[in-house]
C-alpha cells in the first residue's frame, strides 16, 4: 500500500510540477503603503528603527509583482543588484535603505526590470497614488472600522474601484493599504488572495507623531 501511495504521489507531482517564478513573468502589481505609526508600535521601536524617530503616515512598502493566484518571490534576476547609493535614495519614501534593498531582493529580482528601472517604478507608482490628508491630521489615537480607511482612499482616488485595493490589519491594528496595478501602473481588480479586506469595526489607528 506505501508503494502504491508514493507512486500516486510521484505520478501528481510529473502532472502538475512546481511552478518556478521567473523573472518578468507575472500578471499585475500591488503597491504595498504601510502605516508608519503601526509598523512602529509593533516592531519599529523595539528595534530602535531610526526611522521611528520621523513623523511619517503611510510610506512605501514595496511593489510587488503577482499572480492572479499567488506571487513569485526571490527570482533569478539578470541584473546586477543595487548599490547603496540606489537603495538610501528610497527612504525618503520606504524609510530604510534597508527595507528598499529588501524589497529589491524579494520582489524586485521577479519584475524582469534594473535595480534603478525597479526603484523609478516603485516610485512613480507611490507618486501616483493620493494618500488621505484627513488621516494625517488625527491628534489621538482612534479606533475606526477598517472600511473608513478604504473609503478615505476612494475618496481621495475617485479614478479607484472597491475591487482594486484592500485595508489590511494587524494585532487589531490598520496595517497597510495596498492597490492592485497593471504593468503600466493603471490600477486593476487584485485577485482573490489579494483583495481580502481587513472586516474590523474597531481597528487601532495611531496618529503621526
Amino acid at each position: 500500500m506505501r508503494d502504491l501511495l508514493r507512486l500516486a504521489a510521484v505520478l501528481l507531482l510529473a502532472a502538475f510540477p512546481a511552478r518556478a517564478d521567473r523573472a518578468g513573468v507575472f500578471d499585475y502589481y500591488v503597491l504595498a503603503l504601510s502605516w508608519q505609526p503601526t509598523w512602529c508600535a509593533l516592531e519599529g521601536r523595539a528595534r530602535g528603527a531610526a526611522q521611528c524617530d520621523r513623523a511619517r503616515g503611510w510610506v512605501l512598502h514595496g511593489l510587488w509583482p503577482q499572480y492572479h493566484r499567488g506571487w513569485p518571490a526571490h527570482c533569478q534576476s539578470p541584473h546586477a543588484p543595487p548599490s547603496r547609493a540606489m537603495t538610501a535614495d528610497m527612504a525618503d519614501i520606504m524609510g530604510s535603505s534597508g527595507l528598499a534593498w529588501h524589497q529589491w531582493k524579494k520582489h524586485g529580482t521577479c519584475t524582469g526590470l534594473s535595480a534603478a528601472d525597479y526603484f523609478a517604478l516603485s516610485r512613480r507608482a507611490w507618486e501616483a497614488v493620493a494618500r488621505p490628508a484627513v488621516l494625517r491630521r488625527l491628534a489621538d489615537p482612534v479606533r475606526l472600522p477598517a472600511s473608513v480607511v478604504e473609503a478615505a482612499f476612494l475618496k481621495a482616488n475617485p479614478e479607484w474601484e472597491p475591487d482594486m485595493l484592500t485595508i489590511t490589519c494587524r494585532a487589531g491594528r490598520i496595517e497597510e493599504a495596498r492597490l492592485c496595478l497593471s504593468k503600466s501602473l493603471h490600477p486593476v481588480p487584485c485577485g482573490r488572495d489579494v483583495v481580502r479586506d481587513c472586516t474590523l469595526r474597531d481597528a487601532l489607528l495611531d496618529p503621526v507623531r
